[in-house]
């Protein structure tokens, strides 16, 4: 195929997979944030500079391309695994093979754990890893970092056990934060924790619609039973499923390699403005590979509701994060101290991202006065930092004087 052929394919602005076929065969299947934007860079320029001899083959081979949309990235990456699996088209097994690949496994025990282990620590012909009997094993997954992303968010939605030992005496740690139903301790029987496993199995398997109908009709019973509170927790599962919060994949492309990322190093510096707590704003501003992109600058008018400095940039940041299709950044600088800095920190665990965050703390003369954040950080991108620090604080007045000027005209 040529960059001409590629033209006449529609494909979304949308999560899911991708198949590029010579007639009816699989040549090789990959995953997408984007569909569209994905399929294209195989027929960018730089394609020779930034694809293996073996992709570049197959590309040139292939005659058709298929598309799967999906919901969620997280789905994208899981029905990619299955059809890996199913179908093992030779431009995927070429460029590995299965002891190199990720797969979640589930272990035959009382209390299954689900862990995340290298085909080469598998043995699949006596249904063994480690010292555990595997029940099931899901994969093969080409990403192992994008598949711990991935498990993380199912987690959220259902906690199960990995590393806990039954019978103790204090629970794990990972109960005390959500995210083990609480085996370690007899805190979940073992029929409730069963249906948690079958929901974890399915997912993986790829059929949401199942564990969604078999959790529907779960809430009428408990309704019907009056179980209100444990109804409700079924109804916030399945709102959770439906609206899985998959930021943390989209880093970068499904391919391990995302192109623009690659050009440029993204800088994001965040103030708020406003006077006696009223006509609250903020700002995002940009500086790439050291220069200020204005293109990328972004504005936020603040729900009257918020009443400081600190829950301001919380709301702006948490908003900022809900836009996938925005490039993520490699720092994030608030302007402000400990305070503004705790809850960036805050933003960024709830939505399961690892991102350089740094703080400017100013003098009375608003001049920055100290950093706080990784000192090889600040000490690399120092003069990035106070450049979009001091953009923001600009930024950030000028859009409230405009605002304001406008209000007052009213």
């Amino acid at each position: 195929m040529n960059s001409q052929d590629f033209k006449k394919i529609e494909l979304p602005d949308a999560p899911g997979v991708y198949l590029f076929k010579e007639n009816k065969d699989i040549l090789y299947i990959g995953k997408a944030t984007s569909l569209k934007s994905r399929v294209r860079s195989y027929f960018a320029t730089d394609l020779l500079a930034t694809r293996s001899p073996l992709i570049l083959d197959m590309v040139f081979k292939a005659n058709k391309i298929d598309f799967i949309q999906t919901d969620s990235v997280v789905e994208a990456l899981i029905l990619e695994a299955n059809l890996i699996k199913k179908h093992q088209p030779r431009y995927n097994t070429k460029e590995k093979d299965d002891k190199s690949y990720n797969y979640v496994v589930i272990t035959k025990e009382e209390f299954p754990r689900v862990l995340i282990e290298r085909g080469k620590n598998i043995d699949f012909k006596n249904k063994k890893v480690k010292d555990f009997k595997i029940k099931s094993f899901y994969g093969p997954f080409t990403n192992g970092t994008q598949l711990k992303e991935a498990v993380k968010i199912v987690r959220k939605i259902f906690p199960f056990r990995d590393t806990c030992h039954l019978d103790q005496k204090k629970a794990c740690f990972n109960y005390q934060i959500g995210l083990c139903p609480g085996t370690c301790i007899g805190a979940i029987s073992k029929k409730d924790y069963a249906k948690t496993v079958k929901n974890i199995g399915l997912f993986f398997e790829g059929k949401k619609k199942s564990i969604i109908v078999g959790l529907e009709k779960e809430m009428k019973v408990l309704a019907k039973v009056r179980e209100f509170e444990k109804a409700d927790k079924v109804k916030k599962t399945i709102f959770a499923i439906n609206h899985i919060q998959d930021i943390a994949l989209l880093k970068s492309d499904f391919s391990g390699k995302d192109i623009d990322s690659e050009k440029t190093f993204r800088v994001e510096a965040y103030d708020v403005a406003h006077i006696s707590g009223t006509s609250t704003v903020g700002v995002m501003v940009v500086v790439e590979n050291g220069q200020v992109n204005k293109n990328e600058y972004r504005k936020f008018k603040i729900n009257e509701s918020v009443q400081n400095d600190v829950a301001a940039l919380g709301e702006m940041l948490r908003r900022r994060l809900r836009h996938e299709e925005w490039r993520l950044p490699d720092i994030i600088v608030v302007d402000g101290s400990v305070a503004q800095k705790n809850i960036a920190t805050k933003v960024l665990h709830e939505v399961g991202l690892k991102i350089n965050l740094v703080a400017v703390t100013k003098d009375e003369r608003h001049r920055p006065k100290f950093i706080q954040g990784e000192g090889s950080t600040i000490s690399k991108y120092e003069d990035d930092i106070l450049l979009a620090n001091s953009e923001a604080h600009r930024f950030a007045i000028t859009y409230h004087r405009n605002l304001r000027g406008k209000r007052s005209l009213l």
